[in-house]
């Protein structure tokens, strides 16, 4: 069976290639999700105070150019009388005063209301943020477990960091800041037109354009050097994870040195494309500079033109002036916007992608949940490959009876863990059927299933959280009396007694505070407060030493009372009281029955006990529920 999924850390994936069409399409489908409806108000008027300080923006230069007229009108060797000064009347004074009121008021409207914006819009986007985070952990978390295989979690862990970033710059960025300023530049064109002449429109038309062009082209050549650099951060913190999560292995290898050495390789490669961003970068605002001095120099030129010709009065001047800074400002923004905007599509390019994979395990649309009638359990001619290779059991059929107890042994690699992978439907059957009180698991909701099972892993996984997060993780809502109980029964009680914090203790990373005893039966709690329909040991003291061993074999005996119970047994004798016991051997039932039956048929079995017993190799039994 081939996972569909593709491995996350493919470079050759590249669906959106940085391009701004998914990103946007994905953007607004957000921003248009049930869970934004609350901010639809906020994000209306974020919209009206950008567009108002736009408008002031440009205008602000006309009201201090109209300023500046006044005063060169009242001036005596200038004035001419009759003449009613731009749009005002009245006296010179009063429209100064009026003119330059209309200044001050247009400047502080132009910066004041994209700050109320900025404190309107705050929320919308930290929201927009969590949203994307929790949509992309949860979706990961859905994804089947060949995805789990294959990933590496420090570099998933930066893909979606990364791309709720880029979702919040984009919502800032492109929505309020990109579409005004182009609005913002038409209107300044507009008026540039119609007040000081139409030179002045072309002009900074043309700047614009071929700014933007410029722009755009050393950009693009930037996005892909930005995909190196993101490529190599990814594993560097991928790598550093790992080494950091496996110390005690890189520890007991005295490897430390090794580990340092190839993280120096990965941070090498990516100190070498972050120094060609850095460079491009620089060749990037070099060329903006001349496009942005070219155009100003040739405004200066005109207007210098113009009023030694007597087409403009002195405030035109200085108006047209400020009218290019203005142009200039934003024009400025859009090109740093352009390139974060890129880039930021370049960061949710791979968060598009895992979003985009599908699980292999899917529940089928008519999909029931499980109707549990006792907790039979069956395999009907199960078969089952990895990644299209030869098949990792053929053939398999085997029947646990409601209440019984059933062990599984056979040699490395006989298919008992796929058996036990299977029934958690973490894989479907190629051939055959899997069925749970004659319901095929195909049928049923993975959710409803896996709520009836209950397991205790050769090592236990614990969470770096409280004893008491981790016992009660199967059944949070759990009474404090049955969590005691299960704490008993796990023979923890007196542990977490002797313990100063008690059942607040915690337990460090991956539970490396607790011996592996402790862990275990900490596992064993946890499967007795779950309270499951179908219990699976998989090879659960193996690990051990024999005297441990002897008390968490108690500790499962009482785990395993009143339910049906499958063991995965490296140790024979921790499944000789079983009602039934199937040996696999390559993938296929080679034998089953009783302890005694087996070894009267003098088969693989039998062969297996022995020379475990010669080789002192045993531990007590697992009493039969």
């Amino acid at each position: 069976m081939r996972p569909s999924s593709p491995d996350p850390h493919d470079d050759s994936i590249k669906s959106t290639d940085g391009g701004l069409g998914p990103a946007m399409a994905r953007l607004f489908g957000l921003l248009a999700s049930p869970e934004m409806a609350r901010w639809r108000f906020r994000m209306v008027v974020a919209l009206v105070l950008t567009v108002i300080a736009k408008l002031f923006a440009v205008y602000a230069p006309v009201f201090f150019g109209d300023a500046i007229n006044a005063i060169a009108a009242h001036e005596p060797p200038a004035a001419e009388p009759g003449v009613v000064i731009g749009w005002m009347s009245g006296g010179a004074a009063a429209g100064f005063a009026f003119a330059f009121i209309a200044y001050a008021v247009a400047r502080f409207l132009s910066v004041g209301a994209p700050q109320l914006r900025d404190a309107m819009f705050a929320p919308v986007s930290q929201d927009a943020q969590r949203l994307t985070s929790v949509r992309a952990f949860g979706h990961v978390q859905g994804l089947s477990i060949g995805f789990h295989q294959m990933k590496r979690t420090g570099a998933l862990n930066r893909i979606i960091d990364r791309g709720a970033r880029a979702v919040d710059f984009l919502m800032r960025f492109l929505i309020f800041n990109i579409a005004p300023t182009l609005l913002e530049l038409v209107l300044a064109a507009g008026v540039l037109s119609l007040r000081y002449g139409w030179e002045f429109a072309v002009i900074a038309l043309a700047t614009v354009g071929i700014y933007m062009a410029m722009t755009w082209s050393v950009t693009d050549w930037r996005v892909k050097i930005r995909r190196d650099m993101n490529n190599a951060d990814n594993e560097a913190n991928a790598r550093a994870v790992d080494s950091l999560i496996n110390f005690e292995t890189v520890k007991a290898f005295a490897a430390e040195r090794r580990e340092t050495d190839a993280y120096d390789d990965v941070m090498q490669r990516y100190a070498k494309a972050a120094a060609r961003s850095q460079s491009s970068l620089a060749v990037l605002n070099a060329g903006q500079a001349l496009v942005m001095n070219g155009g100003l120099l040739a405004m200066a030129l005109v207007a210098g033109w113009k009023a030694w010709n007597g087409a403009l009065q002195p405030g035109d001047v200085a108006a047209v002036t400020l009218m290019l800074m203005s142009i200039y400002q934003p024009l400025n923004i859009l090109g740093w916007a352009y390139r974060e905007i890129k880039q930021s599509a370049v960061d949710m390019e791979r968060l598009f992608d895992t979003l985009a994979l599908k699980p292999d395990v899917a529940d089928a649309p008519d999909a029931r949940p499980l109707q549990l009638q006792g907790g039979a359990v069956r395999f009907d001619t199960v078969g089952f490959a990895h990644d299209g290779r030869a098949r990792s059991i053929d053939g398999v059929s085997l029947d646990v009876a409601p209440g019984s107890f059933v062990g599984l042994c056979g040699p490395s690699g006989a298919g008992k863990s796929t058996i036990l992978r299977l029934l958690f439907r973490f894989y479907d059957p190629a051939a055959g059927r899997v069925l749970i009180d004659g319901q095929d698991l195909t049928h049923v909701t993975q959710e409803s299933l896996r709520d009836a099972l209950g397991l205790v892993p050769q090592d236990v996984v614990l969470f770096n959280d409280t004893l008491r997060a981790n016992v009660i993780y199967g059944r949070p809502e759990a009474s404090e009396a049955d969590i005691l109980d299960a704490l008993e029964r796990a023979q923890l009680g007196d542990f977490v007694r002797a313990l100063p914090e008690g059942l607040a203790t915690r337990v460090g990373e991956r539970g490396l505070k607790l011996s592996g005893g402790e862990k275990q039966r900490v596992g064993v709690a946890r499967a007795i407060l779950k309270n499951p329909a179908v219990l699976v040991l998989d090879e659960a003291t193996s690990a051990l030493d024999s005297e441990t061993e002897k008390e968490v074999q108690a500790a499962l005996a009482e785990a395993a009372r009143g339910r049906t119970t499958i063991a995965v047994a490296h140790r024979l004798s921790t499944i000789a009281n079983a009602d039934r016991i199937y040996v696999m051997d390559a993938g296929r039932i080679a034998e089953s029955g009783t302890h005694a039956e087996l070894l009267d048929r003098d088969g693989l079995y039998a062969r297996m006990w022995k020379r475990q017993s010669e080789a002192g190799d045993s531990a007590a039994a697992i009493d039969a529920p």
